[in-house]
């Protein structure tokens, strides 16, 4: 029996919507793998992101992924000079090739750096406003609803997640941790299920727990049979200069009977959904908060109550 892994993939910029996606198409044909898109879609101002030089954290993540190679210049000075293309408009062909290939497609963001960077200042009608922009985008370019939402960079509010209430997305991809579940904050239980990234990003364990020649080893050894396993990669690392080292671990997987879907379908052969805490953590090899399932906390009384 295959261990099956859901399939996340992040598209974060016009170059990574441009370039990796047909790539990362190309490839998934090959090995017969479907996955689920995240894309963003409104103005690619990722450049914006250089003023975090100034964070210790943020200058060593830099260096050790090495970041101007990874990602390319031109993803990182976008939007520094004048306002970032809106990616929805320049280059919506990749995402309805997605769509039309039977690809889950699902929205990651309208401003991805304004989501992960102001996010937490945002109240619900805010939150709303953006994700109301890329939803629309998103539903003109593939003629169809989005099927899901994930947060950029994992971050999500109390304010966010009732924001994203008003949108008929299935589920949620918008934290880490081990299992699909219901999330509380504050005695409140959301509606929509999460389906939470289960492993670590290669960004996150380049240059701390491996090299790019050893890093599909380690990452293999850490898919375990009877686990839930979500992997999360990026159309502009996977899809651009990984694509090499992703096509080796698409294949060494199949030798090792590791099966891929979409989320949607990972999520749809789980029996029943559990209630948990979500909180805001840190992550090794991350700079900054990030959301996640918070499995240590004691169950208490009331969510059974929420579960009604």
């Amino acid at each position: 029996m295959k261990t099956r892994v859901g399939l996340r993939i992040d598209v974060d910029t016009l170059r990574g919507t441009r370039k990796g996606v047909p790539a990362l198409l190309d490839l998934l044909a090959r090995h017969q793998v479907r996955a689920t898109f995240f894309f963003s879609v409104g103005p690619d101002n990722m450049g914006r992101h250089l003023w975090r030089l100034v964070r210790p954290a943020f200058l060593v993540k830099m260096f050790r992924t090495k970041a101007a190679g990874l990602y390319g210049w031109d993803i990182l000075l976008k939007g520094t000079l004048c306002p970032g293309p809106v990616i929805g408009e320049k280059s919506p062909e990749p995402m309805c090739r997605a769509a039309k290939e039977g690809h889950e497609v699902g929205l990651h963001a309208w401003d991805h750096h304004r989501w992960q960077i102001n996010v937490e200042k945002l109240d619900t009608a805010a939150v709303a406003r953006e994700i109301r922009k890329g939803y629309e985008l998103l539903e003109k370019i593939i003629g169809r609803a989005p099927d899901c939402f994930a947060a950029p960079a994992w971050k999500v509010t109390p304010q966010a997640l009732s924001a994203l209430e008003q949108f008929p997305f299935r589920f949620e991809s918008n934290c880490r941790g081990t299992t699909p579940f219901y999330p509380v904050i504050d005695r409140r239980c959301y509606c929509h299920p999460q389906i939470p990234t289960t492993l670590p990003t290669y960004d996150e364990l380049v240059g701390r727990q491996c090299t790019p020649e050893n890093y599909n080893d380690h990452l293999l050894s850490l898919i375990q049979p009877g686990r839930f396993n979500v992997l999360t990669i990026h159309a502009e690392a996977e899809g651009i200069i990984c694509l090499d080292l992703f096509d080796d671990f698409l294949s060494r997987a199949g030798q090792r009977k590791i099966g891929f879907a979409p989320l949607g379908e990972v999520y749809a052969g789980i029996p029943e959904i559990e209630i948990s805490y979500m909180t805001q953590a840190t992550a090794p090899g991350r700079e900054g908060w990030i959301s996640c399932q918070d499995v240590l906390s004691e169950p208490c009384a009331h969510l059974e109550e929420l579960s009604r």
